[in-house]
């Protein structure tokens, strides 16, 4: 009697799990897929000569300063616990804005945002609804004059 010593045959093609697929499209942005949007020009690298012209590529995608807003929100209700500052974070650089957001102790959440008047606007309107778990009872939104720094990021509680 003989004895096969052959481990066990694999089958030549082994499916790949759905979420491993879609997250190698998330971090190859040049793969294409038929119902996925193609990546913009905005998504290339500049080349080191285009970095040597006096003017920056920020200061061309800045609005006139006679266009850009910069209000500080306090939102309250139930915003804390529920995904609040991440969502702010996602839909205010999705806008192009610069700011920042925090939590607050009295339990309320503080952004700061800034950039074309139409996206603050119409992340104000974002602010009232909120993430799906929030809660927004009340949105507070005052002019400002604070420096939003060059992006948008999550500052420490105060």
């Amino acid at each position: 009697m003989a004895v096969s010593m052959a481990g066990p045959t694999l089958p030549k093609f082994l499916p790949i799990p759905t979420t491993t697929l879609l997250h190698s499209l998330r971090i190859h942005p040049r793969i294409t897929h038929p119902t996925l949007p193609t990546p913009s020009p905005n998504h290339l690298l500049f080349s080191s000569s285009s970095m040597n012209t006096t003017t920056s590529a920020k200061s061309q995608t800045e609005p006139p300063l006679d266009q850009q807003k910069t209000v500080r929100a306090v939102i309250k209700g139930r915003v804390q616990g529920v995904f609040y500052r991440n969502w702010t974070i996602e839909n205010a650089r999705g806008l192009g804005l610069r700011g920042w957001v925090r939590n607050r102790r009295d339990g309320s959440v503080e952004a700061l945002f800034s950039g074309k008047s139409e996206s603050v606007d119409e992340m104000e309107q974002r602010c009232r609804r909120g993430p799906p778990d929030a809660l927004v009872t009340s949105l507070q939104v005052s002019p400002s004059d604070d420096d939003p720094g060059r992006g948008f990021d999550r500052r420490p509680t105060v």
